[in-house]
């Protein structure tokens, strides 16, 4: 029970790390026009690979995890396009140690206002779906509207594959599926599955 326990955890974190880092880094970098022809964000790997360091170096330091943060589109919409916007960032959040107190004063809130614009302009990108085709239509629904509904980009991903491997599959077409989308879906329906599965175990 004890091992299921870690793993079921350790699962959990990986699944919910990768697919937030992977949804993050392509939808920046579609919005911020980074992306080939195809979609394809070059570099990816390396991208994956130093969130998942800093993710790591994070936990072993006692800190939060040094990962991409979706907030990152709001450098993006005001033209960002390398890192040097993020050591800006940093050099500024560095100067506001000395001013907490009259940070302290604005509210988190405010900066909502942004990332209701920044969302917006990425919901731009909607217009390329095929909205007449059912396959694509639905998935792509369900997982856009179920990131901000459960708090969770892995969550709205993982709808979107398992609905669009489901109705390929009632449609008669499931030898389009790719090995790779099957075995995705086996994943997130453990993933949904989770604790049913540890009440079943009797895991706490």
């Amino acid at each position: 029970v004890g091992a299921m326990t870690i793993g079921m955890i350790v699962f959990t974190l990986v699944l919910a790390g990768f697919f937030d880092a992977m949804a993050t880094i392509i939808g920046v970098g579609t919005e911020a026009k980074l992306t080939d022809d195809k979609g394809r964000m070059p570099g990816l790997s390396k991208a994956l690979f130093i969130d998942g360091a800093g993710g790591a170096i994070g936990g072993l330091t006692g800190g939060s995890g040094q990962t991409v943060f979706v907030e990152s589109a709001t450098g993006v919409g005001e033209g960002a396009r390398t890192g040097l916007a993020s050591v800006v960032t940093g050099l500024f959040f560095a100067a506001c140690l000395f001013f907490t107190p009259i940070t302290q004063i604005v509210p988190g809130e405010v900066a909502s206002a942004a990332l209701v614009v920044i969302g917006a302009m990425m919901m731009q990108n909607a217009r390329h779906v095929d909205w007449a085709d059912t396959a694509t239509a639905i998935p792509v629904f369900l997982t856009v509207v179920l990131m901000p509904f459960t708090y969770s980009i892995t969550a709205g991903v993982a709808a979107g594959v398992i609905s669009y491997v489901a109705i390929k599959t009632a449609q008669g077409k499931a030898r389009e599926i790719g090995a790779f989308m099957w075995a995705l879906t086996v994943i997130f329906v453990v993933f949904f599955a989770e604790h049913p599965i540890e009440a079943w175990l009797g895991v706490k």
